[in-house]
């Protein structure tokens, strides 16, 4: 059986994102003369066709679709990711000076979302075979390994960063598959050499965009004042000007303060704080329901990232393993880069909040991802199934001795799971998250 705390878990968050879409949206729907319900019930339909994905793909059989539909995200991702540069304007716009979306009658979707999860397949699936290391010349031995998956990134990152200017989700690819690496058995030499690397190829983009250094300026002059000024005067970059969307953001948290101005109140989403819909609809449901319902949407994703490495851990799948915890690291990461971002910790990039930003292309990739994860509890369960507790014998003191009831009384065997359990050293320990 699925598991059913994520499948709940994830519902819930859909459904806060929904309610959301209705009361973030009131100054939308005047800037874009659209109706009352325009954007709840774009993300009302989303959020139905999302649940049905989770429900119906949980439900097939992981041995024969979890590589048909992994695989087919990677490639038809990657082969939007490509023609999308082709296509006529009408269907690829240009909107914030970025193409990323694919509009048709009246929907956009984001190729890179469905190709993030096929790419998390794809390592997990090729990294999962067992890794040969040659002593004698082992930085080579796993260079050789490692090149095939890092070209493969760097195809993509030029794909996603520069024709599509979307170094955020590079950064959450550039992540995964680096820790994915690590836990496929990778030393931790190498992965170190393979973080300076890419970090070398990150800076690089970042000073070949003038948007994106003095983004980073601007961010500076935010930063600054959390430092001692001998420190800021010492690292100097006196231009830009302070983030204007960070500071509103800020703002919109402290009015709401621990309870929230109260659902539907809050004054920051009448065109104060750009996109409270999508990239700061955390500081939205901060200002009308205060830090308290921030402090539940975290203890939901922290419920939820438990019980994704709880699947991967009862996994003896390798590939499972991998995958399952690749899909709480692209969650993980794009929650940290959203938070981190929108209140100043890091400079703000793009990045949607998994399963409560309004749009459609994330929530109907992440359904996808957690379908499949879903799949794989099904295996994982029926593997390493919860152990019964054994029966005892009555304590002395209720037993007498000439009784009935206990005249045919023997000590139980071992309980089934005990039985099952392997009696030869190469069993597994598991550590339960």
């Amino acid at each position: 059986m699925p598991d059913k705390v994520i499948f709940f878990t994830v519902t819930t968050l859909i459904t806060i994102g929904v309610v959301f879409s209705y009361s973030l949206t009131p100054f939308l729907m005047l800037r874009f003369n659209a109706g009352e319900f325009n954007f709840v019930l774009k993300q009302f339909i989303f959020s139905v066709m999302s649940i049905f994905i989770i429900w119906a793909v949980s439900r097939l059989n992981p041995d024969k679709w979890l590589f048909r539909i992994g695989m087919s995200m990677f490639l038809g991702g990657l082969f939007l990711m490509v023609i999308m540069n082709f296509l006529p304007s009408s269907i690829v716009p240009t909107i914030g000076g970025a193409s990323r979306w694919i509009s048709l009658f009246g929907f956009s979707i984001a190729p890179v979302e469905f190709f993030k999860i096929g790419f998390i397949y794809f390592i997990s699936w090729s990294m999962a075979r067992k890794i040969e290391v040659d002593n004698q010349n082992k930085f080579r031995s796993e260079l050789l390994m490692f090149l095939p998956y890092l070209i493969i990134f760097i195809i993509s990152v030029f794909f996603i960063t520069v024709l599509q200017k979307d170094l955020g989700q590079s950064v959450i690819l550039g992540g995964t598959l680096i820790l994915l690496s690590y836990l496929a058995g990778g030393s931790g030499k190498f992965i170190a050499k393979v973080i300076g690397f890419l970090t070398f190829v990150f800076l690089l983009f970042i000073v070949s965009f003038s948007h994106r250094t003095e983004r980073i300026q601007s961010w500076w002059q935010l930063a600054k004042t959390w430092l001692p000024d001998w420190f800021s005067n010492m690292i100097g970059a006196q231009n830009g000007s302070e983030p204007y969307q960070v500071s509103q953001a800020l703002g919109s948290i402290y009015n709401g303060g621990f309870l929230g101005v109260g659902l539907g109140n809050g004054v920051f989403k009448y065109g104060f704080l750009a996109e409270v819909h999508t990239d700061f609809i955390l500081e939205g449901i901060a200002e009308e329901l205060g830090l308290f319902a921030i402090m539940i949407i975290f203890i939901l994703f922290m419920v939820l990232f438990q019980r994704i490495l709880k699947v991967a851990n009862r996994s003896d799948n390798k590939i499972y393993l991998l995958f399952n915890i690749g899909i709480a690291l692209i969650i993980g990461f794009a929650l940290l880069i959203n938070t981190y971002g929108s209140t100043g910790l890091i400079p703000m990039k793009g990045i949607p909040v998994p399963f409560l930003s309004y749009g459609g292309s994330s929530m109907l990739a992440l359904a996808f991802g957690i379908g499949m994860v879903l799949m794989t509890s099904k295996q994982a369960n029926q593997e390493n199934p919860k152990p019964t507790k054994p029966e005892t014998s009555p304590p002395d003191s209720y037993r007498q001795d000439n009784s009935p009831q206990y005249e045919n009384y023997t000590q139980p065997h071992q309980s089934s799971f005990n039985q099952n359990q392997p009696n030869n050293g190469n069993f597994r320990q598991r550590r339960e998250f």
